[in-house]
């Protein structure tokens, strides 16, 4: 395999890469649209975006799986900076959800 189809932007722009990414950055989205629109109270009974919010961040990790089973051999270091961009915006997703304990 040649340099350039395993370097990170060439791994980046696979949809086993992208997808991942997109969904967080959705279900991202969908919370600060949440809070933007009824603000930072916590509702009694969980709502579509709390259940959407929920669809999007699980629904990712076969994805992330296949990804990694099938990048990690191939392009190691390419491959974990693609994860590390994606733990970053996992943690973008989650953070305020624990922060505002929504």
């Amino acid at each position: 395999m040649n340099q350039d189809s395993s370097s990170f932007g060439a791994v980046l722009r696979h949809p086993c890469a992208l997808l991942p990414l997109a969904m967080s950055l959705v279900a991202l989205a969908l919370v600060l649209g949440h809070i933007a629109l009824y603000g930072p109270a916590r509702e009694a009974d969980e709502g579509a975006v709390a259940h959407l919010w929920q669809l999007l961040m699980a629904g990712q990790l076969p994805v992330l799986a296949f990804f990694a089973i099938k990048w990690l051999p191939r392009a190691t270091k390419p491959a974990l900076g693609v994860l590390a961009l994606q733990a970053v915006a996992v943690l973008a997703a989650v953070a305020p959800v624990f922060l505002l304990n929504l």
